[in-house]
C-alpha cells in the first residue's frame, strides 16, 4: 500500500489531538493543585506540561510544510479519511480553546493564592516589629494610674 502525504497530515494532527488531550488533564490537575495550595506538586505538574508543549511545538513544525499547500489539491484515500482528519482538527481546535480558558482559571486561582500569601507575610512582619519594638521596651515604661481619692 503506497503512503500518501495525506496519511502522514492524518496521523499529526492524531498526534497533536492527544498531546492537547493530555495537555487539559494535567491543566486539570494543574486548577486543582493550585486550588489545594500544592505547590510543590504544583511545580511537578508545570513541568510536565513543559515537556508537551514541547512535544507540541515538534509536531506543528512537522506540520509546517502543511500549512502552505492548497486543501483541495490533496490526494486523499477517501472522503472519510479527509472527513476524520477535519474532526481531528476540529477537535484540536476544541481542546485548545478549553486549554487556553484553564490557563486563565489556573492563574485567577494563583493570584488569588498569591496575594493572599502578601498579605499573611504582611500581618506576620508587622506582629514581629511589634514585638521587637516591646521586647526594646520601644513601648516606654508602663505606669500607672493612682485612682485612690481622698474623698
Amino acid at each position: 500500500m503506497i503512503e500518501l502525504e495525506t496519511d502522514k497530515l492524518t496521523a499529526l494532527v492524531r498526534q497533536k489531538r492527544d498531546l492537547l488531550i493530555r495537555f487539559r488533564e494535567m491543566g486539570q490537575r494543574q486548577l486543582q493543585l493550585v486550588c489545594e495550595g500544592s505547590m510543590g506538586q504544583l511545580l511537578d505538574v508545570l513541568a510536565a506540561k513543559q515537556r508537551l508543549l514541547d512535544a507540541l511545538e515538534r509536531v506543528e513544525r512537522w506540520l509546517d510544510p502543511f500549512r502552505g499547500q492548497d486543501p483541495g489539491t490533496r490526494q486523499w484515500r477517501s472522503a472519510e479519511a479527509r472527513d476524520a482528519c477535519a474532526e481531528l482538527l476540529d477537535e484540536c481546535e476544541r481542546l485548545l480553546h478549553e486549554t487556553v480558558q484553564q490557563e486563565r482559571e489556573s492563574e485567577a486561582a494563583l493570584t488569588v493564592r498569591r496575594d493572599e500569601a502578601a498579605e499573611r507575610l504582611q500581618n506576620a512582619h508587622l506582629a514581629d516589629q511589634a514585638r521587637g519594638a516591646y521586647a526594646r521596651g520601644g513601648a516606654g515604661p508602663i505606669r500607672q494610674l493612682d485612682l485612690t481619692s481622698e474623698y
